[in-house]
């Protein structure tokens, strides 16, 4: 797509009002179900503040419109904007689903919203501090017990846990819905953990882009602010004198559903992405764990359930905590955002007795109302919900308790029956909600708009005299016409929000303004155990692929050209080594290998492209991207777009010739994360780990192809010494140094023993004799085996090329053979030292 064309069109119709006097084609067939509808009136007329976009996407049309949604859909892609589906029997791991068409809100009324939302924070905060402190609500009637103690997110042993800051719910997100009447109410209050501020900033940089001049002619309110107070936050919620806090966000790791989010996050707000068992609490302070030693945490931003957070005192079979978190947290040593037990505001039943309480302790009526709900604890109550069955939805109050969410109206009369008596049996545990139909909003659908049913999270951030309302939020809207269901994990589709300012807004960008000069800092990359084992795993995965890719290249050229010569010498040992280079076996050396040398065209597809088989290309990609996934938040965006390319773009093709592009497809990008890797990594910890494992598996791979392809006793004339440079990625050093047919003497010179070539085996290991001495707590004394064993092979090789000289001998093959093994040595030793949990260096960072 040309600029021009991504840019650029006529917005004239925008600035027409009486452009929107007639429907818009694309309106053509837009049937509202009967409830609100965010766009248009019930007798059809357009709303006011959607005529401008509508006349521009008229302007626009279907087909550039369309385009501009595959174009969103691409840098989603490109950013590696996933949401995982946990019952996807194809595929964990979605495209975050984005509708190109925002849905608007004018400012007026956003302001409204943000003053219901900020009134409705502060209530529940100040019900979690004292739910979890004096708790005069429960002395005073004004709550009944039942309500509170049969909620599974009231946490007893977070009773007289101190507010980080006095604040009891810094974070906060409410579900909205508009009610036939155009009023909102809340559907759900979230105050775990509120997930999707990273999604409603991805829509927002989504959009912006592939729509930017409809978005800067809107006056759309800015996101930038509302970032910048989340990052304030964590400092001012820190324990006192911490003057620059070090904050960690504590994810469940990648199997998450919002995992990319926590990764996002992490970045954006300068957090180190930390699962459970990268911390651990000692004399009631929280440590990160780090090759470098202990580091004091202040701040967890939080995205692991509450009573999971701590197996001493909450869930004893939680294994994505960390034993005495709150512990750290009632001693004030650590902030937690939110609190521990924060999710006892999330409780339905609480919903009934919210307008009192907001009396009560706000001297105020409540300005945003909750779906009409019915505590069936209370009798009159439970028997208006029997006596409307068929109009409610009736909900368990703990939704960790196995019941499930039931509409009235879909129950026979058995299913009625049992829920009637599981009600009798429990009342307090239940609660009956009305069924609202949802408002629904234009949907763009086979190039035109359709309505669907939609609900809008919105956010909010304390601070330190109320909270901060993101002005938008995250929009989810149902996948389906006839349905009301806009659940991501059933296939709801997002959307972003834009609250229409009335004149331009200013992009002051992300990052907090400075009081003073900031003291100049070289670290802050510090690397865990599991950071370190992923990124070394990363490494050695993407060497392995770029080995089997080359070779199998060159392997499947000589196939592709039998027609002109039908008999290739030298294609029967490359097509051996590929089997025994990638451990593909029986492959070409095993039963049966004389048919698939004469047909070797279905096992080099399976080795390149079959995701099951172990050691293939497609298995190492897979084995890349779940390991980089894992650490995703340690690569910047270009490094990032590379590596998800890599499994997308490497499909299985139709025919030989694609495949070979393919390969060379491949070799391009990873090529091409190599040099991001080198360029955008600072040579601290992170980049160590990663180039170890790329040169500890180059090294393995090049002594496996040159006594795979080099045999020794074997002639000269037999060894395919073109090939080989080829697969080596050497043929253009040997030719400018030679301009000779392959010579034995002069390959494996270059190949083994040239220190200054960087595809030599003694290349790596003089790398990896480095890189080990640089490693952090290399002085220990369980710390060197590793070292000694490369340094093993490396005498081990040169006495082997020295021994050896210029010819193919058995010497040279028996010192790689031994130098082999003392690199699986070695790895095996990397790995005891620095990536086993007990390993791990127990001594304390000290901060100057």
């Amino acid at each position: 797509m040309t600029r021009d064309r991504l840019l650029v069109y006529p917005v004239t119709a925008m600035l027409d009002p009486l452009a929107a006097a007639t429907a818009p084609s694309l309106l053509a067939g837009y049937r509202p179900s009967g409830a609100y509808d965010e766009c248009v009136t019930p007798d059809g007329t357009i709303r006011p503040h959607w005529r401008p976009l509508l006349a521009a996407l008229e302007t626009l049309g279907a087909g550039e419109f369309g385009q501009r949604q595959r174009e969103a859909r691409r840098m989603l892609r490109e950013h590696g904007v996933t949401y995982n589906v946990y019952d996807d029997p194809q595929t964990a791991e979605r495209l975050w689903p984005l509708d190109p068409v925002p849905l608007l809100m004018p400012s007026a009324e956003w302001q409204a919203i943000e003053h219901g939302l900020v009134q409705r924070a502060e209530l529940l905060e100040l019900i979690l501090a004292d739910l979890y402190g004096p708790q005069m609500l429960l002395r005073r009637g004004l709550l009944p017990p039942e309500v509170v103690f049969a909620h599974g997110g009231y946490a007893r042993p977070c009773t007289g846990v101190p507010a980080p800051g006095g604040r009891a719910l810094p974070l906060y997100a409410a579900d909205l819905a508009r009610l036939a009447d155009g009023s909102l109410c809340v559907l759900g209050d979230r105050a775990q953990a509120p997930s999707g501020v990273g999604y409603a900033l991805e829509n927002r940089a989504v959009l912006a882009r592939v729509v930017p001049s409809l978005f800067r002619d809107a006056h759309v309110h800015r996101l930038p602010p509302f970032l910048r107070r989340l990052r304030a936050l964590l400092a001012d919620l820190a324990p006192a004198g911490q003057e620059a806090p070090h904050a960690v966000l504590l994810t469940p790791g990648p199997g998450n559903e919002t995992y990319f989010e926590h990764a996002f996050l992490a970045g954006e707000l300068g957090c180190t992405l930390a699962q459970g068992d990268d911390l651990t609490v000692r004399d009631q302070r929280l440590w990160l764990r780090t090759l470098e030693g202990l580091r004091p945490v202040d701040v967890v931003v939080r995205r692991v359930d509450g009573g999971f957070c701590d197996p001493l005192e909450l869930r004893p079979d939680s294994l994505l905590g960390t034993p005495g978190l709150l512990q750290a947290a009632r001693a004030g040593r650590v902030a937690l955002l939110n609190p521990l037990g924060a999710s006892a505001v999330e409780n339905p039943a609480l919903m009934p007795f919210l307008p009192g309480l907001a009396r009560a302790l706000l001297g105020e009526d409540l300005a945003l109302p909750s779906v009409p709900t019915w505590w069936c604890g209370d009798d009159s109550a439970r028997a208006h919900v029997l006596d409307n069955l068929a109009a409610m939805v009736v909900k368990p109050i703990d939704p960790h308790v196995s019941e499930r969410i039931v509409f009235g109206d879909a129950l026979d009369a058995a299913a009625r029956a049992a829920l009637l008596d599981r009600i009798a049996a429990r009342p307090h545990a239940f609660v009956g909600q009305e069924r609202v139909p949802l408002s629904t909003a234009p949907v763009w659908v086979n190039d035109r708009l359709e309505p669907r049913a939609m609900v809008l999270r919105a956010f909010l951030a304390a601070e330190r005299d109320g909270y901060a309302v993101m002005p938008g939020g995250l929009c989810r809207v149902a996948p389906a016409p006839d349905t009301l269901v806009v659940s991501n994990q059933h296939g709801g589709v997002s959307k972003d929000i834009w609250v229409l300012a009335s004149e331009p807004e200013r992009d002051s960008g992300l990052l907090l303004p400075a009081a003073r000069p900031l003291p100049v800092v070289r670290g802050g990359q510090e690397v865990p155990g599991r950071v370190a084992d992923n990124l070394y795993w990363v490494g050695r995965y993407a060497e392995r692929a770029e080995g089997a890719a080359r070779l199998l290249r060159e392997a499947l050229r000589r196939v592709v050209d039998l027609d002109a010569a039908p008999y290739d010498p030298y294609l029967p040992p490359l097509l051996r080594a590929v089997t025994a280079a990638t451990a593909t076996y029986p492959g070409f050396v095993g039963a049966g290998a004389a048919e698939r040398l004469a047909a070797p065209e279905s096992e080099l597809r399976a080795v390149c492209f079959s995701a099951g088989r172990c050691g293939g290309v497609r298995f190492n990609l897979d084995a890349l991207g779940r390991a980089a996934r894992a650490v995703r938040d340690r690569f910047s965006p270009d490094t990032w777009r590379v590596l998800g390319a890599l499994p997308r773009e490497f499909v299985e093709p139709l025919n030989l010739d694609d495949a070979l592009a393919q390969l060379d497809r491949l070799l391009t990008l990873l090529a091409a994360f190599g040099g991001l890797s080198a360029d955008s990594l600072s040579r601290g910890q992170r980049w160590r780990f990663l180039e170890i494992g790329r040169r500890l598996e180059r090294g393995l791979g090049t002594i496996g192809l040159l006594r795979a392809l080099c045999p020794p006793g074997s002639e000269a004339g037999a060894v395919p010494w073109d090939a080989l440079l080829a697969v080596a990625d050497a043929s253009i050093t040997y030719r400018r140094r030679y301009r000779a047919a392959a010579d034995a003497g002069a390959v494996l010179d270059l190949l083994v023993d040239d220190e200054s070539n960087p595809r030599a085996l003694i290349y790596q290991l003089v790398q990896l004799e480095t890189l080990l001495d640089g490693l952090a707590g290399a002085a220990a004394p369980d710390r060197g085996v590793e070292r000694e064993r490369v340094r093993a092979a490396l005498a081990e090789v040169r006495r082997g090329a020295a021994a050896g000289g210029r010819a193919l001998d058995r010497a040279l093959d028996e010192s790689l053979g031994r130098a082999a093994t003392q690199l699986a040595e070695a790895a095996e030793a990397l790995a005891a030292s620095y990536f086993a949990r007990g390993a791990r260096p127990q001594q304390l960072v000290r901060i100057v």
